[in-house]
């Protein structure tokens, strides 16, 4: 029997999930090997880590809106060049919620910035 669910629909792609990170584009905060945990969305703030997929192409980068209306996704490393997303087809596909370096978490919670900086950084413990 064919399943009649339409294919990326199941309620699995509304669940979070697991991804490692391969290089060093993001460091320091997040470095290569760690783990990231994505909360599957479009929504995004500014200054949001997301993982995005632009002209077919996947990246996780911050997300960055300028007061003019311009969106770029930055690399934090310097040496990576910035995305600028005007006229090109993207979408972002999850937010970083949560890192795990060597069983080491830290969560992320954008919700405590209107549209800053994901200040509401908080390890395993609260802190």
């Amino acid at each position: 029997m064919a399943d009649p669910t339409p294919e990326g629909t199941g309620c699995s792609m509304q669940e979070p999930y697991a991804l490692q990170v391969l290089g060093d584009e993001m460091e320091p905060e997040f470095p290569d090997r760690c783990i990231l945990i994505i909360e599957p969305t479009s929504l995004r703030k500014n200054r949001t880590f997301v993982f995005a997929e632009v002209e077919g192409v996947r990246w996780f980068r911050q997300y960055i809106r300028e007061e003019s209306g311009a969106e770029r996704l930055v690399a934090l490393n310097p040496l990576y060049p910035d995305i600028e997303l005007g006229g090109l087809e993207w979408s972002v596909l999850g937010i970083v919620i949560q890192r795990n370096i060597r069983r080491q978490i830290k969560h992320y919670d954008y919700a405590q910035e209107p549209d800053g900086p994901a200040l509401g950084v908080r390890d395993a413990t609260g802190r």
